[in-house]
Order: structure tokens, then sequence, then C-alpha cells
């Protein structure tokens, strides 16, 4: 009787033994709580906002000041588009990106951590109020902090508004896609070194060779084909689209690969968190 207990209290929110829902059927919906949960992870990051938006944006401005002075003479970008200018969009979705996935991922590492995590394990919450909840307070601290640099960097430089739609829908994309990386990530890692890892080498590099520094016409034809197997590369090159009309691939594709990211990323996590991976012990 105490084991059965116990394994009760140990599966993951809402999730009884083989992945089966612990609310009876027509009893509770997918998303009932998510809205609560929503809530506290937008005020965990909030209430450190100095931290987790403030720095980010001093952050981004640095590397706009550093690059924007060393490389303006140096690197070719788009026809009648300064350095300056075809910087700036690619800091603003680099932030997005980087602060997306590190809300979720932290957030989970650190409740493993403390133990608090048990307090959600047993809530009825579904693995989709989760997965809404975590990715969707990664995607506001995202935009939150990719809305600070814009307004903080337009002063360099106003980079344009050209065709704002694919600002906005790369923008959600990408917060999105790097939100659910961060919690496959959270769920994969014990301990922060193991997050760090995730970042250091995997997020870091994709995202510093994604063309947020340099358009990739500007690469040797070996760099630029491999420049087009990084799905961040996309990411950025349909958002600066939207505020230059230009870009070095066509959008429609960049939207395809974006999109098609998004579903497979977010297609594991739900996975991993209806399965209750590494959430049981």
């Amino acid at each position: 009787m105490r084991r059965a207990e116990h394994r009760a209290a140990a599966e993951p929110a809402g999730i009884a033994s083989g992945g089966r829902p612990a609310y009876p059927p027509g009893e509770g919906l997918p998303l009932r709580g998510a809205g609560m949960l929503f809530y506290k992870e937008v005020l965990r990051f909030w209430k450190v906002g100095f931290q987790t938006v403030a720095a980010p944006v001093l952050t981004a401005v640095m590397y706009l000041l550093i690059f924007g002075h060393v490389l303006s003479d140096k690197v070719q970008v788009f026809d009648q588009i300064g350095y300056t200018r075809f910087l700036i969009p690619g800091l603003v979705m680099m932030s997005v990106l980087q602060n997306a996935f590190a809300n979720s991922s932290s957030s989970l590492v650190q409740s493993k951590i403390t133990g608090n995590l048990v307090f959600l394990l047993v809530t009825p919450l579904s693995h989709w109020a989760w997965y809404v909840a975590y990715v969707g307070a990664s995607m506001v601290r995202g935009l939150c902090v990719g809305l600070g640099v814009a307004l903080a960097t337009a002063w360099f430089a106003p980079p344009g508004l050209a065709q704002p739609l694919w600002i906005v829908v790369f923008a959600l994309l990408g917060a999105g896609i790097l939100g659910s990386l961060g919690l496959v990530a959270g769920l994969w890692a014990d301990k922060f070194d193991q997050m760090a890892a995730f970042q250091n080498f995997i997020i870091m590099p994709m995202t510093f060779l994604s063309g947020v520094f340099y358009s990739v016409h500007s690469l040797p034809p070996f760099w630029y084909s491999v420049s087009h197997l990084n799905p961040f590369f996309y990411m950025i090159d349909g958002f600066r689209r939207g505020f230059f009309g230009v870009s070095d691939v066509s959008p429609w594709l960049s939207l395809a690969v974006v999109g098609s990211s998004f579903v497979v990323v977010a297609s594991v996590a739900l996975h991993l968190l209806r399965t209750g991976y590494k959430l049981r012990h």
C-alpha cells in the first residue's frame, strides 16, 4: 500500500501510470491550472528583472557598441544598409532566443535541486498545462528582453519596419522553439553544470554562427553551405527580413524550416512531460 501511494505521488503532474491522465474522462481540461503556473513562472523572473531582463539588454548594447565600431567598415552586408542597422535585428533576436531558453531550463533545474518540484507533481496538472505555462513564460521573458534591446539600440540606428508581420511571426516562433528546447534541457539536466554545458556547447555556438554579426553571403562556399544547416540562421534571417525587406534566403523557406523545427521540438518536450522523464524521482 505504501509503495503504491509513493508511486502515485511521484507521478508527473496530472499523469497516472502509463502516461494516462490522472483525472477521470470528462472531468478536468488539459489546460486546467495552466494560468496559475504561468503566472508563477512569469513572477519568478520578473521579481529579479534587473538580472533577467535589464542585464541581457545591457549585454546586447555592449555588443552593438563594440562590433558596430570594429566591424562597420570590414563586413559586407546588404546594399544601402549600414552595418549598425544590420546588426540590431540580429542582436534583438539573439536576445529573445537565449533568454527564452534560459527561463524554462533554469526554472526546472532549480526546482529539481531545491526539491520544490514535488509540489507541482502532486497537482492535477496535465502535461499540456506544464508545457503551456513553462514555454509561455519563457516566451514572455524572451520577448520582453528583445523589446528592451530594440528600444535601447534603436537610438543608434533605427532599423525600420519594412514588413512587420515577419518580425512578429519569427519572434513568436523563435521564442517558442527555444522555450521548448529549454524545457527539454531542464528535464534532462540534474544539476546546473549539465544545463550550462547544454547552453554553452549547443545554444551559444548555434546562435553566434547564425548570421547575427554578418551576412552568410560574405562567407566562403563551405561555411555558406554549413550555415544553411543551422535552424537558428533561418530564425534570424526571417526576423531581419521584417526590418529591411531583404534577406539571405526566402522568408517562406525560413518559415517552413522554423515552423517544422517548432513542431519537432514541441513534440519532444510534450512527450517527455507526458511520460514523466526524470520527474518521478
